[in-house]
């Protein structure tokens, strides 16, 4: 059975993390409550994946600590780790299993076995409508399908935090806009962390916005404090990146 997310479920504290003597993070903190979608945004290299790998604990960092539904990615990993679903940015692996062999594998990495495994199995199938690929091969999927099926692993579980990297690469605009449902649903009793470079998304379905350049968060901010009269995201964004702050 899944937990559902309360309080304060995603916490990033003074984040570090360098790679070749670059910060690729830099000294990041925000914390996202339950209940809400949080979109991070940023141009290619502002640190968006890094920061979520910090989160999910695939990376370690340099200094600073994540804290996820209360448990501290450092100090107490495994719990931390199994109240996360995470889909990393353009996944792949495993493409010699079949999308069912995939979804036992991360149903009996989260301690479900047998029936219990087949029925968690059958229940992430029917929210993302994998039926018609459940016995084809990883690898001879299409990258749409291909990202359902890592989607699914995620939500095996029903963990109380996502991660998702952006979730939607590789859909088709109908899949796109039934994922989008999905989440939207979901959000109710998760916390969830999505990147994306689809601006219209983030103001579609984001509550709220974090904004990184070059490592370093230069917007926190409800979605709608960030838009423009019309609605659109694209000239605030275009401007934080540009000058590297809100102001």
């Amino acid at each position: 059975m899944g937990v559902k997310a309360e309080g304060t479920a995603i916490e990033a504290r003074n984040l570090v993390r360098s790679f070749s003597g670059r910060r690729a993070v830099d000294n990041v903190s925000f914390a996202i409550s339950a209940g809400t979608i949080t979109g991070l945004l940023g141009a290619n290299g502002a640190g968006k994946t890094t920061t979520m790998r910090l989160l999910t604990g695939c990376l370690d960092p340099d200094s600073g600590n994540a804290r996820i539904a209360g448990a501290d990615s450092l100090s107490d990993p495994i719990t931390a780790r199994a109240m996360t679903g995470y889909l990393p940015e353009a996944a792949n692996g495993f493409s010699h299993l079949t999308a069912a062999e995939f979804l036992m594998l991360a149903a009996e990495a989260r301690g479900y076995l047998g029936t219990d495994a087949r029925d968690e199995i059958r229940r992430v199938v029917t929210l993302l409508d994998l039926t018609k690929v459940f016995d084809q091969t990883i690898g001879t999927l299409s990258k749409g399908w291909r990202q359902r099926t890592w989607l699914a692993q995620a939500l095996i579980g029903d963990p109380p935090v996502l991660i998702l990297d952006e979730p939607t690469d590789g859909l088709d605009p109908v899949q796109k806009t039934t994922l989008r449902a999905l989440l939207a649903t979901l959000k109710a009793e998760k916390a969830i962390l999505m990147s994306t470079h689809i601006l219209e998304e983030a103001e579609a379905l984001c509550d709220r916005l974090i904004v990184l350049n070059n490592g370093r968060v230069v917007a926190d901010a409800a979605t709608g404090e960030l838009t423009d009269a019309q609605g659109r995201l694209a000239p605030a964004i275009l401007n934080l990146v540009a000058n590297g702050s809100a102001e």
